[in-house]
């Protein structure tokens, strides 16, 4: 790795991405990560990483393990060579992983990413994987399903063994041979079977010896009757390892047939697997994509070192490239001057290589052709010549390869030597490297590079912050505002004489204590400023809270105005719906009323009530309350009045009688009112007199709706009578004229009991068959007196 790289500790980065991949090709393309140059592909590069760590985020990470480097195994099958079961369970394993990685993909629904074309690289074989899963076990045994062959012979050496334990067993067993043998067991020797013997016995036992225990008090003897079995076992399990060979061959075959789809698809699981990496790496670090540009533009928000502790670690906010070309950085030792520069570089190399970068959204990074570094950790005031020598001989270097595409990190610059030599050595370097248009950030403790960057355009100062109360650094970077090194300060916190410092400080020149000063008073009017600005944005904020919860209590207001108004609208259709009902009810009773001779008042009394019941029922509002009002003079017949509690007019009709109850017309209906309940209308409030038909006495909120035309056909002579005594009514109370009745032809019963009940009705002035056009004699037409 480039020198350059590892002092920025990439290798590290690249390390930690290594140990979150899955197989070794992963990790060595991991290790190997190598910065990307051309703006187009670093782009690519970092949106594949970000488009898997969207769908990460929506569907969890993809399962890579399994994969393995399968490509010399299926090169060696593709020309002829037999693989083992081992290898050829490798195979079978990384294809269970290129289906479950391919499975995964197809269940994410509806993604349109720059992952695509490579999980649609992506091939499954589950033939070829079943094919070598149902033939070999994991413990790299072949069953019996691998061929019919191999089943077949060893279900022949399964009886074989088992004719010639039969034997075996009948001399364990018996009483004959039981005495000469050393243990009453059935073993093995050279896969034949074979019986313990005692030595002195072996006579006694006929058959063939294949062994002797390292005692020598035992011999294995093969009896004769057990040979022939044995050796028909010795014989079928050549051909059970012929077989399996030949089966090796056939899978091996069969493997390399699709060495080419396979490998492709390795390939392609390879590059997932180091993608998916990456943006596990970012979600651990909560990192984010960024902007990037060729333009040489860093705009770093709320960045932070990924190899420093998330605990411990203080974000900083860090620009270069836009309004100036240089950043030279000043502040106290251990104040973080090396760690921005490293931030710097370090992030822009993670994005070269297309990792997310610990930073906040619309943070912005430029790709550089070099990144050349010159960082030296080794800070301290014994830095020898030989060191100095190695700092101004890697910025020679620098110097060298420096160009418009080039980012310059230098350390200490012009340390090591005498003050006044090494700053003004320092500022013909940073002069160089401008000219050579290369974009540069620097760390000094030269006052002259402080005052040289303050008067120069295009060269900003970079500050430290300091916190003078606690005399400890806060590690948070200033970009406009010189740092001090407060080099006194520090040595007085670590204990030393105060009357030391205080002789070191009358030491220091005037112009450097003034420079100084002028940088004290600066920091001090910015800290103020800050606390000024941090306590507007708390104001602000607590405004903008109280703005929300404002507009939130109105949209809740509103929805319950919303919720009460819609309620309100399904209690009226209730109550509408109720008095409809009620409503057809005494239109029967009144029907069943006119029936009925004789009535004796009981029906009436009854009727009365129900009116007045439906009136309070289908009235929601609620009754106004009285006041005092007197009226202006005694009520006469003929009088415009208003019932108060229920907001209607009415005309009086009869004065009050004795229970002080007034006969008033609304409308149509007639009621008795209190007096107290009537107010006097002027006489311009008259109601204009209404001409019109002699209407029923009904309610007057009983919605009906009138029709001019009724169907009864289908109904019986009872119903159709019901129904025209309903249409004639609400066509009364509608002012309408005339009605038509259908009937239809038919035998015309229907049409004669329906003349027959119109003759009889007081309601009705004539009727008349339909002429031609209106029905003819499938209507009747009646008028309405």
């Amino acid at each position: 790795m480039d020198k350059h790289y590892t002092a920025l500790e990439l290798n590290k980065i690249l390390k930690i991405l290594s140990d979150k991949t899955s197989c070794e090709e992963s990790k060595e393309a991991a290790l190997s990560l190598e910065p990307e140059f051309k703006l187009e592909l670093a782009k690519r590069n970092i949106q594949m990483t970000d488009d898997a760590y969207t769908l990460t985020g929506k569907y969890g990470a993809p399962s890579f393990s399994g994969m393995k480097n399968i490509a010399n195994e299926l090169r060696r099958g593709e020309a002829g060579g037999m693989l083992t079961a081992r290898e050829l369970l490798r195979i079978a394993g990384t294809l269970r992983t290129i289906r479950s990685v391919k499975s995964w993909h197809n269940k994410c629904e509806n993604t349109n990413t720059s992952l695509d074309m490579l999980f649609q690289g992506l091939v499954a074989n589950k033939f070829l994987e079943e094919r070598i899963t149902t033939a070999i076990t994991i413990d790299e045994e072949f069953l019996d399903t691998a061929s019919p062959a191999l089943a077949d012979i060893r279900r022949k050496i399964r009886t074989a063994s088992s004719k010639a334990r039969e034997v075996l067993d009948k001399i364990v067993r018996s009483s004959t041979y039981q005495k000469y043998l050393r243990d009453n067991i059935v073993t093995q020797r050279d896969g034949r079977y074979v019986v313990p013997v005692k030595a002195e016995c072996r006579g006694n036992v006929p058959g063939l010896v294949h062994d002797t225990s390292s005692s020598g008090q035992t011999v294995f003897i093969e009896p004769m009757g057990v040979v022939q079995a044995n050796n028909d076992i010795k014989v079928l399990v050549a051909k059970e390892e012929a077989e399996i060979e030949r089966i090796l061959y056939e899978l091996s075959s069969l493997a390399g047939s699709y060495a080419d789809v396979i490998i492709g698809s390795c390939k392609c699981l390879t590059e997932l697997d180091l993608i998916f990496a990456k943006a596990d790496m970012a979600y651990s670090m909560k990192a984010v994509m960024p902007i990037l540009n060729d333009k040489g533009v860093i705009d770093l928000k709320q960045a932070r070192h990924p190899l420093i502790n998330p605990q411990n670690v203080v974000p900083i906010d860090v620009s270069l490239g836009k309004d100036f070309d240089t950043l030279v950085i000043t502040g106290p030792n251990t104040g973080g001057k090396t760690v921005t520069l490293k931030t710097i570089g370090l992030l822009t190399l993670m994005a070269m290589c297309g990792l997310m970068i610990p930073a906040a959204e619309n943070s912005e990074l430029s790709v550089f052709r070099r990144v050349l570094v010159d960082i030296g950790d080794e800070q301290s005031i014994e830095q020898s010549l030989s060191t100095f020598s190695a700092h101004i001989t890697n910025i020679i270097g620098i110097m060298k390869k420096a160009n418009s595409s080039s980012l310059a990190l230098i350390d200490e610059l012009g340390a090591g030597t005498d003050p006044v030599e090494g700053a003004a050595l320092a500022i013909a370097i940073l002069e160089k490297l401008r000219e050579q248009g290369a974009k540069i950030a620097s760390t000094t403790h030269y006052a002259e590079l402080k005052e040289y960057a303050l008067r120069t355009q295009g060269i900003e100062n970079g500050g430290c912050e300091f916190d003078v109360k606690t005399l400890r650094p806060t590690y948070r970077l200033l970009i406009g505002m010189p740092g001090k090194s407060n080099a006194f300060a520090i040595s007085k916190r670590l204990g030393m004489d105060a009357n030391v410092v205080e002789h070191a400080k009358e030491l220091v020149s005037a112009e450097s204590r003034e420079f100084e000063d002028v940088v004290q008073t600066l920091e001090s009017r910015r800290q103020s400023l800050e606390k000024q600005l941090e306590n507007a944005q708390r104001l602000t904020g607590k405004a903008n809270t109280e703005k929300q919860k404002a507009e939130n209590e109105l949209q809740r207001a509103k929805q319950k105005a919303e919720n009460e108004i819609e309620r309100a609208k399904q209690e009226a259709e209730r109550i509408i719906a109720n008095t409809k009902a009620q409503a057809y009810a005494l239109l029967d009773e009144m029907e069943k009323m006119k029936k009925t001779k004789g009535d004796d008042g009981t029906m009436r009394s009854k009727l009365r009530r129900e009116i007045n019941k439906l009136e309070d029922s289908s009235n929601p509002v609620q009754s106004r309350e009285e006041s005092d009002y007197k009226l202006p003079r005694p009520l006469r017949v003929g009088d415009n009045v208003l019932i108060f509690d229920i907001d209607k007019k009415a005309v009086v009709l009869e004065l009050p009688d004795k229970n002080n109850e007034v006969l008033v017309q609304a409308g149509i209906i007639k009621t008795r009112v209190k007096l107290s309940n009537l107010r006097l209308l002027k006489s311009d409030d008259k109601p204009k007199k209404q001409y019109g038909k002699r209407l029923r006495n009904v309610p007057s909120n009983v919605d009906i709706h009138p029709t001019t035309e009724i169907d009864v056909r289908g109904m019986s002579a009872v119903e159709a009578i019901m129904a025209v005594d309903n249409a004639i009514d609400s066509a009364i109370l509608a002012n309408i004229e005339q009605i038509t009745i259908i009937h239809g032809k038919g035998t015309g019963v229907l049409r004669k009991e329906i003349q027959a009940h119109l003759r009889k009705s007081r309601y009705v002035k004539s009727f008349r068959l339909g002429t031609f056009g209106e029905g003819e004699s499938g209507v009747t037409i009646a008028e309405l007196k």
